[in-house]
């Protein structure tokens, strides 16, 4: 298996970035948004943001295949942080050669570094193949609601 190459995102990585989060956006039928891309592209390059972001790139040749976005949220039940992974996508033409698993493995050192006591993250229910990854590293513990807000 690849020995991926994952660090923290560079300003030079925004072209590739930014395709590879485009393709994200797509793949959960999001709606085309180079607002989206451009703010998140700014949160992360503003060190006082709380979203950061990993990228893998392949050792031979330096291109991106995946993007893992994350940030610390506090856990008031336990008196400690986590790491919430809010994005992570693989390339179509590397999936199932260990870029996801190679994130998330970057993420856990993100978190083991930084003292947070969990990674946390979700997934659609139908993406079958990421969940195979998912249940192989991690446990379902929680069900997740999402509430609209009231209007005004």
């Amino acid at each position: 298996m690849t020995e991926w190459i994952v660090r923290p995102v560079a300003e030079e990585d925004r072209p590739s970035w930014a395709a590879l989060f485009a393709a994200y956006r797509d793949f959960y039928e999001l709606d085309e948004g180079d607002a989206v891309v451009d703010t998140v592209w700014d949160w992360l390059m503003d060190d006082g943001h709380e979203v950061r972001a990993l990228v893998a790139a392949h050792p031979a040749n330096g291109d991106l295949v995946g993007i893992a976005h994350y940030r610390t949220f506090a856990r008031p039940s336990t008196g400690a942080s986590g790491i919430f992974l809010d994005d992570l996508f693989t390339a179509p033409a590397a999936r199932l050669q260990g870029v996801g698993r190679a994130l998330i493995d970057g993420v856990s050192a993100v978190a083991a570094r930084e003292g947070a006591t969990k990674v946390r993250w979700l997934t659609a229910p139908g993406n079958a193949t990421a969940r195979r990854l998912y249940d192989s590293v991690a446990s379902v513990r929680w069900v997740v609601y999402d509430l609209e807000p009231a209007e005004g």
